[in-house]
């Protein structure tokens, strides 16, 4: 649904103006369904693992949670940043 969202918001963008700083806030929308979605899959992840765990599952969970973890920092550390390049230039959030 967020991919959606984000596409749709691309193609305004892309009808209404070329100007490629309009584009930075479908990558922030984009970015943070992509944070969103990587949370709802770890909690999911969790769960089917928290029923009947076994050694290997929790291995397998825990290479995977670090794995996510790790991608949901970095994808927030670079929504942050762009957020500010934005506030500097004086763009509008929308």
């Amino acid at each position: 649904m967020g991919a959606l969202a984000a596409f749709a918001h691309f193609l305004l963008v892309a009808i209404k103006t070329r100007d490629p700083d309009n584009f930075v806030t479908v990558r922030l929308d984009l970015g943070r369904f992509l944070a969103l979605g990587l949370e709802f899959q770890l909690a999911g992840d969790i769960l089917r693992t928290a029923i009947a765990p076994t050694f290997a599952e929790i291995g397998q969970l825990a290479a995977v949670a670090a794995i996510r973890t790790a991608l949901n920092y970095f994808l927030g550390r670079e929504i942050k940043e762009e957020r500010e390049e934005l506030e500097r230039r004086g763009k509008p959030m929308r």
